[in-house]
């Protein structure tokens, strides 16, 4: 087992630097570079060319004039330390925007993966109880539909009907004109006030893959011996529902949990930018409008690592919550 956290350790620090590798190849091969863009806004507002190159690499971290191995090994070891340079289209330290816009994508895509895999669950138990039944069938033909339909058209829809048409629900920020941030409960309601249709949006469009999911693991563990053994020894239904189908129904779909939270960062750039809510996807949908490299690159790596921590936690975690797994299927690595 030893050997196993080690080898997945040392899998997630190579996806991570290849990952930072990748975006700084990347934004260099968009038209014109990184640099011409903002060369030219510069020249045009009067600044000396002399001090042109000073200006961008005080921005980026990098300097423009430098070899690009050179360059290429100044922004690794800024970003090692966190620090991504300077937008260029806010004025302000990269890992301060981004500190700012992580706690609001964070909660809302927090809360909205746990809602959908609580009533996901208990919709899916209840279906492989009662499969067959009329409650099954509704459900099921309900959570295909759903499965469908994209998120970004729920959101779309939500924000026109509840927020233009009926002015329920405010139409962009986190938090209401006036309301101080802290722990009050005036802050908490504004900020849920504001979140309210995007996790609805998330959430809606995500329990009928999990009710499904948890359908077709519980049904499957209905019909296992040692579930029948259990009801010749005379147990409740009550414990073996918990005891026995729920706990084993939902050790597949844990994995699941922490990939979903994962790509459901990575939606937020479109979720965001539709509910003009400032996290992190809405910063870096505004990076790409405003060609501000900086922003775009310290987006993009965070979204991106923390994808790569949560397939990390996964793989750590799940052979301590199923046991057969650390016996067996670890050893297969």
């Amino acid at each position: 087992m030893g050997h196993y956290y080690l080898r997945r350790t040392a899998r997630m620090f190579v996806t991570v630097f290849l990952v930072a590798s990748l975006s700084f190849g990347l934004i260099r091969l968009l038209p014109g570079g990184p640099f011409s863009l903002l060369r030219a806004n510069l020249l045009r507002q009067g600044v000396p060319a002399s001090e042109v190159d000073a200006r961008i690499a005080n921005l980026q971290n990098i300097r423009p004039d430098a070899p690009l191995w050179e360059q290429y090994a100044d922004y690794m070891l800024a970003a090692g330390q966190g620090d991504f340079g300077t937008s260029i289209a806010l004025g302000e330290p990269v890992s301060r925007i981004i500190a700012q816009a992580v706690p609001w994508t964070v909660f809302i895509v927090l809360v909205s993966t746990v809602l959908i895999f609580v009533f996901g669950i208990l919709l899916g138990a209840i279906q492989a109880y009662w499969e067959g039944s009329r409650f099954d069938q509704l459900v099921s033909g309900v959570s295909v539909t759903l499965m469908s339909v994209p998120f970004y058209v729920v959101a779309v829809l939500a924000l026109f009907v509840f927020a233009y048409q009926f002015g329920w629900f405010p139409t962009a920020g986190t938090v209401g004109v006036g309301v101080e941030t802290g722990v009050n409960m005036a802050f908490f309601t504004s900020a849920l006030h504001h979140a309210a249709l995007p996790i609805f949006s998330y959430t809606i469009t995500g329990i009928g893959g999990q009710a499904l999911a948890m359908r077709g693991n519980s049904i499957q563990v209905l019909g296992n011996d040692y579930v029948e053994v259990a009801r010749l020894r005379g147990l409740s239904d009550s414990r073996i529902a918990t005891r026995y189908v729920a706990r084993n129904a939902i050790l597949p779909l844990y994995t699941g949990f922490l990939l979903l939270l994962g790509f459901r960062l990575g939606g937020t750039v479109i979720l965001e930018q539709i509910f003009s809510y400032p996290g992190l996807g809405y910063y870096m949908w505004s990076a790409l409008e405003s060609n501000d490299y900086p922003l775009m690159m310290g987006t993009f790596l965070v979204i991106t690592v923390a994808l790569v921590i949560g397939v990390y936690i996964a793989d750590l975690t799940y052979g301590m919550i199923d046991p057969r797994i650390s016996r067996g299927e670890s050893d297969a690595y």
